[in-house]
This record gives structure tokens, sequence and C-alpha cells, in this order.
């Protein structure tokens, strides 16, 4: 049942371009991220990126949505609207963009805490929420090496996040996705353990890992303007996400320019090239 989940090696080369096309848009965003700087702005920088490399912004295939990412803000977790929100000092914002590129795919996410900020308390809990999202994600990007299934990814991201010792909440309504000719393919990627571990681990295997975590309760509510997911009880929230593929020679994150080196360090897991 689960054949189609895999890929060719062919079909592997040609995720590796969106990937980058992908990694190209937040490293611009990321070098914009200031005070002052408004949401929609960022989006604008995203998308100027996404065009010149020839590729197309896949946020904006989903039916109704206009914009080549997706910027939360302190509160917001995910699928934030971009648009006149100015950035003010210590908050905390998490990036989401795709590109498309010859019919292939690519999804990563980053969250930023805006530099400056009075409330240092403040300002170092939402490093402190960015750091630990980040760490669950390369947990859960490594057990890719050596995981025989697909749920054991999201049982060493939790892990990871209990391993820190903080009392976060794992949103448990969002979740993570296969990836290739559509953004959103099976399989499911939990970021949580599940009993139900899902569909082998072997090469050809393409996946968007994405922990979604928050200082407080779980509980999140859409907000009016129908996209942006946000805590009900005003907790913080933080997005990181990979798409990773596994191949015969091993794991390379395609949304990461280092092919995931440096995140992967922690872990003794050294990333292959795809073709390798």
């Amino acid at each position: 049942m689960w054949r189609s989940l895999y890929k060719t090696p062919a079909q592997l080369r040609g995720m590796v371009e969106p990937g980058l096309i992908t990694a190209a848009a937040l490293d611009a965003v990321a070098a914009a991220i200031a005070p002052g700087a408004t949401t929609g702005e960022l989006d604008a920088i995203a998308d100027q990126v996404v065009t010149a490399r020839g590729a197309e912004s896949n946020f904006k295939l989903v039916r109704g949505y206009r914009h080549t990412t997706c910027i939360s803000v302190n509160r917001e977790v995910v699928h934030g609207i971009p648009g006149s929100r100015v950035l003010a000092p210590g908050d905390i914002v998490s990036v989401d963009a795709g590109a498309k590129f010859r019919g292939w795919n690519g999804d990563s996410a980053r969250t930023f805490v805006v530099p400056g900020g009075e409330d240092a308390d403040l300002v170092a809990s939402r490093e402190r929420l960015s750091a630990v999202t980040e760490r669950s994600l390369w947990a859960g990007i490594a057990a890719l090496a050596s995981a025989s299934h697909v749920g054991e990814i999201g049982a060493a991201v939790q892990g990871a996040i209990e391993a820190s010792g903080e009392d976060y909440g794992i949103l448990r309504d969002y979740v993570g996705h296969g990836i290739g000719r559509k953004m959103h393919e099976s399989p499911t990627v939990f970021n949580y353990r599940v009993d139900d571990l899902g569909p082998e681990i072997k090469p050809g295997l393409c996946v968007a890992i994405e922990p979604m975590i928050v200082t407080g309760s779980d509980a999140t509510l859409v907000e009016d303007d129908g996209w942006t997911v946000s805590t009900v009880d005003g907790g913080d929230g933080s997005h990181w996400e990979h798409s990773v593929a596994v191949h015969d020679g091993g794991i390379w994150v395609l949304t990461a320019a280092d092919g995931g080196a440096s995140g992967l360090s922690d872990f003794g897991i050294v990333p292959v090239p795809i073709g390798s």
C-alpha cells in the first residue's frame, strides 16, 4: 500500500533544486529580519528570490492563498498571512516558505527572534523556545538515518523536547508530511509518539519534518482570516521545518545548503549528497 511513497533516484535528483531555492528564499528573509520590517516586505523578498531562480511559489498554488510565505508572530504558530504588521524588537517570528521547480516541491520553515527587546527574560524565553524546536527537528531528521519506520521520527522529536526539561506543548492538529510532485503528500509525519509506526523508512522516501512547539497549552484556534493558527492561552509558538530525502547512500536535507551537515553533526551523522 505504501509503494507510491518511494521515489526513483532520478526523481530524488529532481527534488534537489526546489529545496535549494526554498533555502535561498529563507536565507534572504533571515538577512532582512529587523525591527521595523513588515511581514509583507519579508514576503516580497522571498518571492523575489523564488521567481529569480525560475521557480514559482507553491504556497500561491494553494486555493485562496496569495503569498509566497506564511509568517507567524508571537502567539501565532503557523499559517500567518504576511501584510502590514510591523515587527518589534523581541518578537518571535516563524517564516514558512516553499518553491516549485520543474514539477517538484521544496518546503521549509525557520524561527527568528527579532533583535532587541527591553524584556530580557521574554527574549531569552523566546530564544530558548526556538532553539529547542530546532533541536527537536534535527533529532527527527537524524532518526531517518537509523529508524525503520516513519513513526519513529515523531518519537525522536518528542524525546528531544522532553530532554530539554521545558514544559512545552506540541501541536497535535498540525503535522509533517511527504513531499514530491505535490507539496503535501503521504505519509503523515507526526511530531509525537504514536502507536502505528506507519510505512518503512527506505530509499526513495521524501518527507517534510516540521515540529510546531508552544510555551503553554497546545490548544489552538484559527483566526478570523481563516488561516492564522494561534494559541488559545496566548503562549508563544515556534516552527522549524526541513524537507529530507532518504536514498541509497544515506540521507540528505534538501532545504539546507549543506545538506544538513551542520545540524546533524551533534548526532554523529554525515549527510550524503544524492547520487553519490
